[in-house]
C-alpha cells in the first residue's frame, strides 16, 4: 500500500523536475522573466568568505548564485542585502559587537531572536557597520532592506560600530584572521534614540526624526541606499522608499 502511494506521487510530480542548468538557461534566454535568488545564510556563514570554521557547508553569498544554479555572473543584476537594524549570531564565533548587558538581553527579547533550526537563542549587539561594509565587498549590494527596525523603539540612545582597532591601533578592514576578529576593540558612534513606537508607520516620512537619521546614517557610511525598512511581522509593516 505504503510502495504504491509512493508511485502514485511520483507519477504525479514526474514531469515538475528539469534540468536544472536548462531550465535556467531558457528561462534567461526566451521570453522575459524575473528570476529571485535567496541567500539561504548570513554572508558571514559563507564557506570562503564567512568567520571559518563557524561558517556553513556552503556559498551563501552572491556567488553561489552561479556555483548554485550554473547562471553566468553576467546575468545576476540587482544584489539586494538584507540587514537587521542590529546585529546577531547563533552559536560560537567571534562577535565584536555583542553586548553582555541588559541592551543584548532586550534586543534579544523584543526581536524575538532564537535560532530557527536549532531553537538557541541569538547572541545579540548594536549594529556593525564594519561587518556589512565587508559584506558589500564580497556582494555588491545595490541596495538594502534594513528589518527590525522597531525592535529600536524603545531606547534612548543606540549605538553603531564604525571601525576596529587592535592594541589601540586602527585597522582598516575586517580581519580575515579569526585571532585578530576575536581581539578587535569596536569603536562606536552614538546616536540618539526616538523613544516611540514606529509599528504603525508606513512611509519614510512618518518615521521619527531620530529614526530617520538612523537610516540616513547607515545610508551614509556604507554608500548603498536603503530601500525598504521594516517595522514590524507583515507584509504591509515593510516601508518601500521609492
Amino acid at each position: 500500500m505504503c510502495g504504491d502511494l509512493v508511485q502514485d506521487y511520483v507519477e504525479k510530480l514526474k514531469h515538475m523536475v528539469k534540468d536544472g542548468v536548462f531550465y535556467m538557461y531558457e528561462a534567461l534566454h526566451g521570453p522575459p522573466k524575473k528570476i529571485l535568488v535567496e541567500g539561504a545564510n548570513a554572508a558571514l556563514l559563507d564557506i570562503d568568505f564567512g568567520t571559518y570554521p563557524f561558517v556553513t557547508s556552503s556559498n551563501c553569498t552572491v556567488g553561489g548564485v552561479c556555483t548554485g544554479l550554473g547562471m553566468p555572473p553576467q546575468n545576476v543584476g540587482e544584489v539586494y542585502g538584507v540587514v537587521k537594524a542590529y546585529t546577531t549570531r547563533v552559536g560560537i564565533g567571534a562577535f565584536p559587537s555583542e553586548q553582555f548587558n541588559d541592551v543584548g538581553e532586550l534586543l534579544q527579547t523584543r526581536g524575538k531572536e532564537v535560532g530557527v533550526t536549532t531553537g538557541r537563542k541569538r547572541r545579540c549587539g548594536w549594529l556593525d557597520l564594519v561587518l556589512i561594509k565587508y559584506a558589500h565587498m564580497i556582494n555588491g549590494f545595490t541596495a538594502l532592506a534594513l528589518t527590525k527596525l522597531d525592535i529600536l523603539d524603545v531606547l534612548p540612545e543606540i549605538k553603531v560600530g564604525v571601525s576596529y582597532s587592535v592594541d589601540g591601533e586602527n585597522i582598516p578592514h575586517f580581519p580575515a584572521n579569526q585571532e585578530v576578529l576575536q581581539s578587535v576593540d569596536v569603536q562606536y558612534a552614538t546616536l540618539p534614540g526616538w523613544n516611540s513606537d514606529t509599528s504603525a508607520v508606513r512611509t519614510f516620512d512618518e518615521l521619527p526624526e531620530n529614526a530617520q537619521k538612523y537610516v540616513l546614517y547607515i545610508e551614509e557610511h556604507l554608500g548603498v541606499p536603503v530601500k525598504w525598512i521594516g517595522v514590524g511581522k507583515s507584509r504591509e509593516s515593510m516601508i518601500q522608499i521609492f
